[in-house]
C-alpha cells in the first residue's frame, strides 16, 4: 500500500508540479503540458534543489581580465546560525562608498535549484554594459554597479552545518519555506547591502521563484527597494500539503514520499529532458558555450553527447548533500508567504497565505516585467495580467500620492530564464531602466537593441509591451492567466 501511495502522489506531483528542473518550464505541445495548464499546476513546487557538499571558500574569487571585473565568493551568517553563501560582482576590486562613489547595487535572485551561478552570464553582461555605457557617454562615471547573488538556505551552498537528512540539532525545527527564505533575504539586505548603498536601497530582480519572493518583499520592506525587475516571474508557491507544516524532522510518510521524488526528478534522464525542453536555444546550456562568469568563449568540445553537460551537470553535481531530500520534503509541503499588515504577521495560517496579484497591485514602487515569450508555464498571458495588475495601482503611501512606473518588454525567443538564455537582451532593458529618474518614459527598446545577438543565438529580440495590448488578450488568454493563480 505504501508503494502505491508514493506512486500515486508521485503522478499527482508531477502533474501538478511539471517537476521543473532549476524551476524550468517544458516547450513541447503533448498532453503532458496540456495538463500542466491545469490548476493543479500552478500550485506546486516544481523543484530540484541545488545543493551541495563542498565548502564555499569566503576569500574566493574570480577575477576577469576584461575591464577589471572580479566575482567574489563570501559567506554571511543567517540568525547567527546558518551559512549562506553569496557572491559580488563588481568592475572594480574595491567597493567604497566615498562620498564621490554612488554605490548602486542589485540583487539578483534565482528560480529553484539553482545557484548564485545561474546568475553569472548576467552579472557579468550588466557590468560590460555599464562600462562601456560609461566610456561612450562620459557620464556617470562615479557609479559603481555592484551585483549580488545568493543561495537560499537550502539550496546552492547554503545549507546547516552537519546536515543529517533532517535529523541533526542543526536542522531541528527549520522549515524550508517561503518564510524562512523572506526572513533570510531581508536580513541579507539590511546586514550586507544597504551599509554600502548610496541610498540604502537596492535594485530587486527575481527569476521564477525568485520573482515571487522579491514580489512579497517589496511589499513587506518597500524602503529597501529602489526597483523591481520580474523576469518570468512564478504567481505561487508549494503545494500547501495537509498533515504536516515542513519543520524538521519529517514524519514518516512525507519523508519517504520526498525522498523517492527528490532521487526521481534528479535523474540523470530527468534532468537532461527538462533543460531541453526549456530552453529555445539548446546551445545556451548544454555545455557549448562557457557558462562562467568569465567569459561566453566556445568550449573546445564544439558538440556534446551528454545533453545535460554544463548546466545539467552542475544541477546533478548539487544535489549530494545530506540535507537534501529532507529540504526538499520541506518544500514540498511548505505553505506560501503568510500574508503581512503593518509589519506583523496576521494569517500565519497556511489556509490564508498572501495573495500575489493583490500584493502586486500594491506595491509603491517601479516594476518592470522582463519576460521570455516562449515560456509555456509563465506565458505571457501571465505577463500581462501582471501589466494590467501593475498598472492599476498607485502610490498611496506618500502624500500627495506620486505614480509608479510599470513597463512590459517581451524577450522573443526565450524561455523561462532570460537572465541565462538572453543576458545581453536583459540588460540592455535593465540599466536604462535602472538609471533613469523617469521610469514610465524612458526609452527601454530601441534600434540598438530591439535585435540581440547571443553566443548562442542571432533572433534574440525585444518588443515592448503596451498596456493596450496587455488590455486587449483574448478570452483563452484571460482563462490561462486566471489559472496561474
Amino acid at each position: 500500500m505504501m508503494t502505491i501511495l508514493v506512486a500515486i502522489l508521485s503522478i499527482l506531483f508531477f502533474i501538478s508540479s511539471g517537476v521543473v528542473v532549476g524551476a524550468f518550464q517544458v516547450r513541447s505541445n503533448n498532453l503532458f503540458n496540456k495538463l500542466c495548464s491545469r490548476r493543479l499546476y500552478y500550485d506546486a513546487p516544481y523543484i530540484i534543489l541545488h545543493s551541495s557538499s563542498t565548502t564555499t571558500n569566503p576569500n574566493e574569487s574570480t577575477t576577469n581580465n576584461n575591464n577589471n571585473m572580479k566575482l567574489q565568493q563570501k559567506i554571511w551568517m543567517f540568525q547567527d546560525k546558518y551559512s549562506i553563501s553569496y557572491e559580488v560582482a563588481t568592475n572594480n576590486n574595491i567597493v567604497t562608498n566615498a562620498n564621490n562613489v554612488d554605490i548602486v547595487p542589485i540583487l539578483l535572485l534565482n528560480g529553484f535549484g539553482v545557484g548564485s551561478f545561474h546568475q553569472h552570464r548576467l552579472m557579468k553582461q550588466l557590468l560590460l554594459d555599464q562600462n562601456k555605457q560609461q566610456q561612450d557617454n562620459d557620464t556617470d562615471n562615479n557609479k559603481q554597479y555592484v551585483i549580488y547573488g545568493i543561495d537560499y538556505l537550502g539550496q546552492g551552498s547554503s545549507w546547516p552545518t552537519n546536515c543529517n537528512d533532517g535529523n541533526s540539532q542543526d536542522e531541528l525545527n527549520l522549515g524550508y519555506s517561503a518564510d524562512t527564505w523572506l526572513d533570510q533575504l531581508t536580513e541579507f539586505i539590511q546586514d550586507v547591502i544597504v551599509p554600502l548603498s548610496s541610498n540604502r536601497k537596492v535594485h530587486l530582480a527575481g527569476n521564477s521563484v525568485g520573482g515571487y519572493l522579491a514580489t512579497i518583499l517589496t511589499s513587506r520592506h518597500p524602503d529597501l527597494i529602489s526597483s523591481l525587475i520580474l523576469m518570468n516571474a512564478t504567481p505561487v508557491w508549494g503545494l500547501n500539503l495537509p498533515g504536516w507544516d515542513g519543520k524538521l524532522p519529517a514524519p514518516p510518510i512525507p519523508k519517504l514520499v520526498g525522498r523517492k521524488l527528490f532521487d526521481t526528478i534528479r535523474d540523470d534522464d530527468t534532468i537532461a529532458w527538462y533543460l531541453n525542453e526549456a530552453y529555445v536555444h539548446r546551445e545556451a546550456f548544454d555545455g557549448t558555450y562557457s557558462d562562467s562568469f568569465q567569459d561566453y568563449e566556445t568550449t573546445d568540445q564544439t558538440t556534446t553527447n551528454n545533453s545535460n553537460e554544463a548546466l545539467g551537470s552542475k544541477i546533478k553535481a548539487c544535489t549530494e548533500n545530506n540535507g537534501g531530500h529532507a529540504a526538499f520534503s520541506s518544500i514540498l509541503w511548505s505553505a506560501p508567504a503568510s500574508e503581512i499588515v503593518e509589519k506583523e504577521e496576521v494569517c500565519p495560517d497556511p489556509l490564508t497565505p498572501a495573495d500575489f496579484y493583490s500584493t502586486l497591485g500594491k506595491l509603491p514602487v517601479d516594476v518592470i516585467l522582463l519576460f521570455g515569450e516562449a515560456d509555456t508555464w509563465c506565458t505571457p498571458a501571465v505577463a500581462k495580467r501582471m501589466h494590467i495588475t501593475l498598472a492599476s495601482r498607485s502610490d498611496t503611501t506618500s502624500s500627495p500620492a506620486v505614480a509608479v512606473a510599470q513597463r512590459y518588454v517581451s524577450i522573443l525567443n526565450s524561455g523561462h530564464c532570460p537572465n541565462h538564455e538572453s543576458p545581453t537582451a536583459v540588460s540592455r532593458v535593465m540599466l536604462p531602466w535602472i538609471n533613469s529618474q523617469d521610469r514610465s518614459n524612458v526609452q527601454l527598446v530601441s534600434d540598438s537593441n530591439a535585435i540581440i545577438e547571443e553566443p548562442w543565438s542571432t533572433d534574440i529580440s525585444a518588443h515592448e509591451v503596451t498596456i493596450e495590448e496587455s488590455n486587449n488578450m483574448g478570452i483563452m488568454d484571460r482563462i490561462v492567466s486566471t489559472l496561474a493563480s
